[in-house]
Parts: structure tokens; sequence; C-alpha cells
């Protein structure tokens, strides 16, 4: 008698369709509940540093205009000394590290 090594075995194919049972039958939660707890999840890290401590005081940052020998590279956008310029091609300047 020749055998058909193609057709699902009797034993599978009732687990497959168990497994499949299973998973219709499983509660997943619906999307409003999910938006709802990562909302709730995110108003409690607000005032939170990475470390987890509270900051209740504001970061006071000094800006310096960019120099006379300063560029900025169009393709990191750091602000770099002349002495790094690798090019310039229509008003765009690119420091040695993005071209290198």
């Amino acid at each position: 008698m020749a055998a058909d090594y193609d057709e699902v075995r009797s034993d599978v194919k009732e687990s497959q369709d168990s497994s499949l049972e299973a998973l219709k039958s499983a509660s997943a939660p619906d999307a409003r509940s999910v938006v709802t707890e990562l909302d709730e999840t995110d108003a409690l890290d607000e005032g939170l540093t990475p470390g987890g401590e509270i900051v209740s005081e504001e970061l006071i940052v000094q800006v310096i205009p960019q120099g006379k020998d300063e560029f900025t590279c169009s393709s990191c956008f750091l602000v770099r000394h002349r002495s790094q310029l690798a090019r310039e091609s229509n008003g765009h300047s690119y420091c040695i590290e993005c071209e290198g």
C-alpha cells in the first residue's frame, strides 16, 4: 500500500484545531483599553528623569551664538570649527566626519 507523506497526520490536525479554538476563545484586550492604559502610564512618567528622580526645577541654558570661525554642518547639524570643514556646496557646509 502506498503512503501519502504529504497528508497531515490525524493527531497533528487535532492539536492544530484545538490550538486555533483556544486562540479564538482567548480574551484579548480591546484597543481602547490599551490606549487608556498607555495614557495612564505616560501621566505617571511626567516629571521623572531616566533614573526615576522627580525634577521640579527649570533648566537654564545659555545659548552662545555661532562664532566667525565656526560653521554648522548641513549633515549632522553640529557647530564645528572651520578647521573641520571638508567641503562647501550650494551654501551648505559639511564637516570632515560626515564626508569621511
